[in-house]
C-alpha cells in the first residue's frame, strides 16, 4: 500500500510539474504574440499618420539648418575645429529623436488610457514588461525615423561622415529608449491633454535647448559650466557628436554611464508604477 501511494504521489507531482511547464509555455506564448501585436499596432500608428508624426519635424529641422547653420553659421565661423553647421547637426539630430520618441509614447500610451483598452491589456495575461516594451519600441520606432530624415536633411547642408558607427548607432537607440520611457511616466501620471503638454514645453524643450546643441560648454563661465553639467541631455548630444564628429565636452564613459543609468531606472520605475495600477486605478 505504501509503494502504490508513493507511486501515485510520484504521479501527480509529475503531472503537476508538466502542467506548470505548459502553463509557462502558454503564458511565454501569450505574451510574444502580444508583445508583436503592440509593437506592430504602435509602428502602424506612426507610419499611418507620417504626414503628422514624420514629417513636421523634419520640416523644422531644415529651418534650423537654414536660419542657425548656413545664415548663422557664417559669421560664427568653426567651433571646436569643426564647420558650425557640422557642429550642430547631430545635435540637432538628437534634439528631433529625443522630442519624437518621447511624444510618441505619451500620446499614444494616454490614448490607451482615454479610451479604456489599457485596462484590457492590464488585466489579461500580458506582462507588465511586454506592454512596457511594447510602447518602447513604438517611441524608439518614431525617434529613430525622424532622426534618419533630419539627417538626410543635414546631409543636404554639410558633409557628416560617422567617426565612431557602433557608437553612433547605441547611442541613438539607447536615448531613444530613455525617452520613450519619460514618456510613458508623463502617460501614467497625465489626467488631461494638458498634463501631456506640460513636459515637453517647460521641461524637454529648455532641457534640450541648453544642452549643448548649439554651443559648446567651455563657452561659458566656470559656473555655468557647472550649471550645465546638471543637464542630462547635455550628456546625450555630446555623445552622439562624439559618435559622428569624434569630438565631445563630456568623457564618453560617463555619457554611457548616465545614459544606461537612466534607461535602467525609467524602465523599472515605469514597471512598478503600472504593476501597482499606479495613475491608472482611480
Amino acid at each position: 500500500m505504501n509503494r502504490a501511494a508513493a507511486r501515485e504521489e510520484a504521479r501527480a507531482a509529475d503531472f503537476a510539474r508538466e502542467s506548470d511547464q505548459v502553463k509557462a509555455e502558454s503564458l511565454l506564448a501569450i505574451n510574444l504574440i502580444g508583445l508583436r501585436t503592440i509593437m506592430r499596432k504602435e509602428i502602424k500608428r506612426v507610419s499611418r499618420i507620417w504626414v503628422q508624426t514624420i514629417v513636421p519635424p523634419a520640416i523644422t529641422m531644415s529651418l534650423y539648418f537654414v536660419i542657425f547653420g548656413s545664415l548663422i553659421g557664417r559669421r560664427i565661423g568653426e567651433m571646436e575645429g569643426m564647420p558650425y553647421i557640422a557642429y550642430i547637426a547631430p545635435g540637432l539630430i538628437m534634439m528631433a529623436v529625443i522630442t519624437n520618441s518621447f511624444s510618441n509614447v505619451v500620446s499614444s500610451f494616454f490614448g490607451a488610457k482615454l479610451q479604456l483598452y489599457l485596462e484590457e491589456m492590464l488585466v489579461s495575461p500580458l506582462s507588465t514588461a511586454t506592454i512596457v516594451v511594447g510602447y518602447m519600441v513604438g517611441g524608439i520606432f518614431r525617434g529613430l525615423a525622424v532622426g534618419a530624415l533630419v539627417t538626410v536633411v543635414a546631409l543636404m547642408f554639410t558633409r557628416l561622415s560617422i567617426v565612431h558607427p557602433w557608437i553612433t548607432l547605441s547611442v541613438v537607440v539607447l536615448v531613444a529608449g530613455v525617452f520613450s520611457m519619460a514618456g510613458l511616466l508623463n502617460a501614467i501620471f497625465a489626467k488631461t491633454f494638458d498634463d501631456i503638454s506640460i513636459v515637453p514645453t517647460f521641461v524637454l524643450t529648455p532641457l534640450t535647448y541648453l544642452g549643448g546643441v548649439f554651443f559648446s560648454i567651455s563657452l561659458l563661465s566656470p559656473t555655468w559650466q557647472a550649471v550645465a553639467m546638471a543637464n542630462p541631455i547635455l550628456y546625450m548630444v555630446n555623445a552622439f557628436r562624439y559618435g559622428v564628429l569624434g569630438i565631445s565636452d563630456i568623457p564618453i564613459a560617463v555619457a554611457y554611464s548616465l545614459i544606461i543609468g537612466l534607461f535602467v531606472a525609467l524602465f523599472s520605475l515605469n514597471m512598478w508604477l503600472l504593476s501597482k495600477g499606479r495613475g491608472i486605478r482611480s
